[in-house]
């Protein structure tokens, strides 16, 4: 079958009807309704598949097998509730707390960053307060947004609330761009968050910055959130609040490459919005990232 024909599922991978079996599962979550400027993420997962159907199986650079010991497919998208997005949350926690009925660990395309909340939640019923490695151009700590306290803006403030994160284990890395004030990054750190402004990171390998995370971190379970827009909007502008000054794909993979060893319970990439990159490129990138998540995770074994 040529690499443009056959069904649509992430790296072509076999689709499954739910996790029974698995070790990792990619899931889409097609949603945009918790957006607060330009649309468009509900598309990302449907693009994110699209272009991953070039990938191939074997790591070249870090050596990673990961399909000769694990068990992974496709297991499709969350049925999200398009018009109301409180039910949407609570459809996302459902739809989790089914998955992780199995030994296995989620791999999610978004869609807005809202979904991290609500998935965290379920995590947090298997595995209790994780540790989180946040990428992002943005804090997402916001109180409210526009009133609601459910949004893109907000989700990790109310996962710091609800201790499905531990604050002390938390590091966001790339924040940058303006703020609405001037403490807006320095609120997560009275929480214990530890935060990495972009500016810090520029011309810099962040290999050594993923070895004193790893330490920090430990045993501990682990939660990695990607929002595509840490990235420069050079790299990725198909993206719905994008700012300048952002990590390059070099960094990225550092980052995503430095999660080995940790013990990882999830991983999501979030905030694709292919109508703002009609080449396909930041859907690219989104699918290499999703799948050097799958290459870190527990029991990848690597070739010689």
């Amino acid at each position: 079958m040529p690499r443009f024909g056959g069904p649509a599922t992430f790296m072509r991978l076999p689709a499954a009807e739910n996790a029974e079996g698995l070790d990792a599962a990619f899931i889409g979550i097609p949603m945009d309704i918790g957006a607060s400027h330009r649309p468009g993420t509900r598309f990302g997962p449907r693009q994110i598949r699209a272009e991953s159907a070039m990938m191939r199986p074997y790591n070249m650079w870090t050596k990673a097998a990961p399909f000769d010991g694990l068990q992974v497919a496709d297991i499709g998208d969350v049925p999200i509730n398009t018009f109301d997005l409180k039910d949407t949350v609570r459809r996302i926690t459902d739809f989790y707390d089914e998955v992780l009925r199995n030994d296995v660990i989620p791999l999610t395309m978004g869609g807005d960053h809202t979904l991290s909340y609500p998935v965290l939640r379920s995590i947090h019923k298997k595995h209790g307060p994780v540790a989180l490695i946040h990428v992002d151009a943005h804090a997402d700590i916001n109180e409210q947004m526009f009133g609601e306290k459910i949004a893109h803006g907000t989700p990790f403030r109310r996962a710091y609330e609800e201790g499905l994160i531990d604050a002390h284990s938390t590091f966001q890395i790339g924040l940058r761009g303006t703020g609405y004030g001037a403490d807006d990054f320095d609120i997560a750190r009275s929480w214990g968050f530890t935060v990495f402004h972009a500016e810090e990171l520029w011309y810099k390998s962040l290999a050594p910055l993923m070895e004193e995370i790893r330490a920090k971190i430990g045993d501990n379970p682990v939660y990695l959130t990607f929002d595509i827009d840490s990235l420069d909007p050079a790299c990725a502008p198909g993206t719905g609040t994008v700012e300048m000054g952002g990590l390059m794909t070099s960094q990225a993979l550092e980052i995503v490459r430095g999660c080995k060893g940790l013990n990882m319970v999830g991983c999501d990439l979030v905030e694709v919005s292919p109508p703002y990159d009609p080449s396909g490129n930041t859907a690219t990138i989104a699918a290499n990232l999703l799948y050097e998540m799958l290459c870190i995770l527990p029991g990848v074994p690597y070739r010689t």
